[in-house]
């Protein structure tokens, strides 16, 4: 063999030992068992699952999204509710993470790939205790999915026999924690849109879900090891919790203001739970207290900036991550004063960061305007699945940005879709889950690299 070709050999082998493969890889295989189990006759209450939908299942739950093509509740025996069940509480909490578990379980030796792999999920630093902070992770999902239970039980218990309310109070507390938007009732909760107690638990599941296992993590280490002083906290935690409680914020007050009758009747408590749900909700969850088609294009338009964005680095959620938009916003902010460098919380971000931002920001546009030409091109000559001719482009968009940031949250196309539609839209569950950077890296085959450097040449812009 000559030389080109062991070159070609070694390069082919850094790039499969990548840990952004091993997770893509991760992830079709877990797509591909789901697909298989769904299939089954026993699986279904009616005719068995064609293919296609399967496979999109199989994906929307590993992929914590909450998209459906058949109702949950209705279309799926308890064998199949369960499969889902079951790969979403994978998908929510990584497939790096549950494999690293079970070989610990199991007392097997844990490879390089699988480290490395976990530690690009959940630190964005190099760090020795990633062992205990995968335990703690498990550890703190069963206590946090075990009292969203116990609340919604007792919700559902007075009004449905003690076994059916315990599987609908555990099934949608898994739902709600992985931030995955499935739910056994038709019409998701918007029966319950003026229950304290539903509105309540859910939107701190899906919040506790959402902030990122190592924020969460640093502070119950902080809380933990206080022992008097001000607490130090990192610029990411910083940055998480600041730009969650604005998303937040001003979602409920955007809702408030232009959600229309939808959102209920001015001023009554109802209509502020039903804001601060939808606020909550579709960053990354999916669940909804309202009919979201009958929803004002003022307010879509800014969900889709919020499923945009979606959860934070390391959590159960998908889209762009908060971090990057509090980075972009410093970005921005330092652009405007006249300043180079990018400061935040009295430290400076590394240009290195800032350009991945503002890359992954751009490339993420870029996937969506690419999956939103082809699936109106694929679906020109389809019905426009119940939306006004006027509301064709910006409810496929919808469905897009939806699936790209694993919301789950639906104008009624996706159950119509054709199977040209449905195939990129399980692209884009997939490419949203593994993450821009991942699916880049798969894609390229390269990481970025300084690369030859030429003499300057300035051009007009702007």
């Amino acid at each position: 063999m000559g030389k080109g070709g062991t070159i070609g050999m070694r390069l082919s082998r850094v790039h499969s030992s990548h840990p952004a493969v091993l997770l893509f890889e991760g992830y079709l295989a877990a797509v591909g068992l789901g697909t298989a189990l769904l299939v089954l006759p026993w699986a279904s209450t009616e005719v068995p699952l064609s293919l296609v939908d399967a496979i999109f299942t199989a994906t929307s739950a590993i992929c914590v999204t909450g998209l459906i093509v058949v109702d949950t509740g209705s279309r799926f025996t308890a064998f199949g509710q369960g499969v889902i069940l079951c790969m979403i509480q994978i998908g929510g909490l990584g497939i790096m993470t549950v494999s690293v578990v079970l070989f610990r379980l199991v007392r097997r030796r844990i490879g390089f790939r699988h480290r490395m792999a976990v530690q690009e999920l959940f630190s964005h630093t190099p760090r020795t205790d990633i062992y205990q902070l995968l335990g703690s992770i498990v550890v703190f999902t069963v206590v946090a999915e075990g009292i969203g239970t116990l609340l919604f039980l007792a919700h559902w218990w007075p009004e449905m026999a003690f076994p059916r309310a315990l599987a609908m109070a555990g099934f949608h507390a898994v739902s709600a924690f992985c931030n995955a938007g499935f739910s056994l009732l038709g019409t998701s909760f918007t029966a319950y849109r003026d229950s304290l107690l539903l509105n309540v638990t859910a939107c701190g599941l899906i919040t506790l879900g959402g902030l990122g296992f190592p924020v969460v993590y640093e502070l119950w280490s902080l809380a933990r090891r206080r022992t008097g002083g001000r607490l130090r906290t990192s610029v990411q935690t910083r940055a998480v919790l600041l730009t969650s409680g604005i998303l937040v914020v001003a979602g409920t007050a955007v809702f408030l203001a232009t959600g229309g009758e939808a959102m209920g009747e001015d001023g009554t408590a109802g209509r502020i739970l039903a804001s601060l749900f939808q606020s909550v909700t579709c960053r990354t969850a999916g669940f909804n207290t309202v009919e979201i088609g009958a929803l004002n294009p003022t307010v879509l338009a800014f969900m889709i900036f919020l499923m945009f964005f979606g959860a934070s680095p390391g959590s159960c959620g998908g889209g762009v991550k908060t971090t990057t938009l509090a980075v972009l916003a410093a970005f921005s902010l330092s652009r405007f004063r006249g300043r180079i460098r990018v400061n935040m919380f009295y430290k400076s971000v590394p240009h290195d960061t800032v350009t991945k931002c503002v890359t992954v920001t751009l490339l993420s546009v870029a996937l969506i305007s690419g999956a939103l030409f082809l699936l109106l091109w694929a679906e020109q000559d389809r019905a426009t699945h119940g939306m006004a001719p006027g509301q064709t482009f910006l409810g496929y968009l919808f469905e897009v940005v939806s699936a790209f940031g694993t919301v789950g949250l639906s104008m009624g196309a996706t159950s119509s879709l054709g199977i040209p539609g449905k195939i990129i839209i399980v692209v884009m569950m997939l490419i949203g889950r593994v993450g821009v950077p991942a699916f880049t890296y798969i894609i390229a085959g390269t990481e970025a690299r300084s690369g030859f450097e030429y003499a300057e040449e300035n051009l007009m812009v702007g």
